[in-house]
């Protein structure tokens, strides 16, 4: 699951991250093999002037692949943050590239809405208060959404002080 819940005797925090169905590690291999097989056509004609003509095209063809790879990569680098305290309610998002954006909310005000189909996603989830209204985990599957909303909404109901 690409996010998770941390808690503590006064705060909860959810984490929400990208998944990354590709380990960097598998990224290697990957990358290895597709440069063994594509070398596989140019050892014969390794000392004819062909080689020459087709040496570039195979380095184009693994340099672009390995920029989207990197590329994919750099964009899961995006991160959530929901920091829930019995005062306040803090959510930060920090993209790949930029600085991070911060909205904060008294709990008490904050709730959690679901868009089954009038967003720009399905099931799109937003969190209200303070005037303002910021979506969460957009980068969640559907599925994902589905369940976090929940969690989401137990998370953020006011607890009732004993008496």
């Amino acid at each position: 699951m690409p996010y998770s819940w941390s808690r503590t005797s006064k705060a909860e925090t959810l984490t929400l991250r990208p998944h990354r169905s590709l380990p960097i590690r598998g990224f290697a291999i990957v990358f290895l093999s597709i440069f063994l097989f594509a070398m596989i056509p140019l050892f014969g004609l390794i000392g004819t002037s062909l080689l020459w003509g087709m040496l570039p095209f195979v380095l184009l063809t693994l340099s672009g692949l390995y920029w989207a790879f990197m590329h994919t990569y750099r964009t899961g680098d995006a991160r959530e943050v929901l920091h829930i305290t019995a005062e306040q309610v803090t959510l930060t998002h920090t993209p790949p590239k930029g600085p991070p954006l911060t909205w904060e909310c008294n709990t008490h005000w904050a709730r959690a809405q679901i868009y089954v189909k009038d967003g720009p996603v399905p099931h799109y989830i937003t969190l209200a208060g303070n005037g303002r209204e910021v979506e969460l985990g957009s980068f969640l599957s559907e599925d994902e959404r589905k369940q976090l909303i929940g969690e989401l909404k137990t998370a953020l109901k006011p607890t009732t002080p004993a008496v």
